[in-house]
């Protein structure tokens, strides 16, 4: 006999959040509510935007709840009204408090980018390519009031190949959670999963990144500023200076290469690709966008933008 549906509330905000949602709208759950962060106003001319969960819920004809903070006691009340058995919490971008943890019947249970206890915090994908781990994950999890800190309910693996992006991964762990978050709720029907403490001896953290993380220092090893232009596509993006200008970096490989002392230096230009001196060995700079133009391969760059040997990076 299957168990009975349960009364879903969905807690989620960027596109990382999606294919979890989708999975849930097609599962035999009932989705109550959804919850997400309040619009905000994108790039120069200030447009009011939607959070991606805010425009798929309105497709599925559910008015989210979009509360400046998760403690306000209106909302609090609206999500008492909603009655539901579990929250469903994918990168919603608040720290929920107890009050609305323990409202639901089951509690609520987290889709967190990472390999607890390793990068706990805002941004674990990134963090994993950055500090150049081979493997991350997603792990399932009942939350509590900390940071990531809860019972590990399951979890899966995926390698970090040798060029993803943060986008590309992002989207594999988004598809891989969203497969693993109904598999976990299979599971708690039936009471076949056991909650597992988390080793807090071993935990990493993943802080929020910001703008000038992005900017190149080519005293570091080509490796590390690959890592770098990987993790921070598409956002904060890594940038280097041209003169006075600003110029994104948005793929690249390594060569290697004896040092010459000049970190920061062109010191070949071919066809598809700027070599750039670093701390060590050499990065090879093959796409880019300068400050107010699109992106192009480094072919179109330099039909217009010619740089010569002996330029610096900065």
């Amino acid at each position: 006999m299957n168990p009975p549906p349960w009364r879903i509330v969905f807690f989620g905000t960027p596109s990382f959040a999606i294919p979890t949602l989708e999975g849930l709208l097609r599962g035999p759950d009932k989705v109550v509510g959804v919850v997400t962060q309040p619009d905000r106003e994108r790039g120069r001319g200030r447009k009011v935007v939607f959070p991606p969960v805010k425009e798929l819920a309105l497709q599925h004809g559910l008015n989210p709840l979009q509360p400046e903070k998760a403690k306000d006691e209106a909302f609090q009340r609206a999500l008492k009204g909603l009655q539901p058995d579990l929250c469903v919490v994918v990168a919603y971008g608040q720290i929920l408090p107890e009050s609305l943890l323990k409202m639901p019947k089951y509690g609520a249970v987290n889709v967190h980018a990472s390999l607890l206890p390793m990068y706990r915090g805002a941004a674990p994908i990134a963090w994993a390519i950055l500090k150049g781990e081979k493997v991350t994950g997603v792990t399932t999890m009942v939350m509590d009031e900390g940071m990531d800190t809860g019972d590990i309910l399951l979890q899966a693996e995926v390698p970090i190949g040798a060029e993803d992006t943060c986008q590309a991964l992002q989207d594999r762990l988004a598809a891989l959670g969203a497969r693993l978050l109904i598999e976990t709720l299979e599971k708690m029907k039936v009471g076949n999963i056991r909650p597992i403490p988390q080793d807090h001896s071993k935990a990493t953290y993943a802080p929020p990144l910001k703008k000038e993380d992005g900017h190149i220092d080519w005293e570091k090893e080509a490796e590390e500023i690959d890592r770098q232009v990987r993790a921070f596509n598409p956002w904060p993006g890594a940038f280097t200076r041209w003169d006075d200008r600003l110029v994104r970096v948005y793929k690249g490989a390594v060569r290697e290469k004896a040092l010459t002392g000049k970190t920061g230096t062109v010191v070949w230009v071919g066809s598809d690709f700027i070599e750039v001196e670093a701390g060590r060995d050499a990065y090879l700079i093959k796409e880019v966008q300068l400050e107010g133009r699109r992106r192009m391969g480094i072919r179109e760059f330099l039909s217009g933008h010619p740089i010569p040997v002996g330029t610096v990076f900065r």
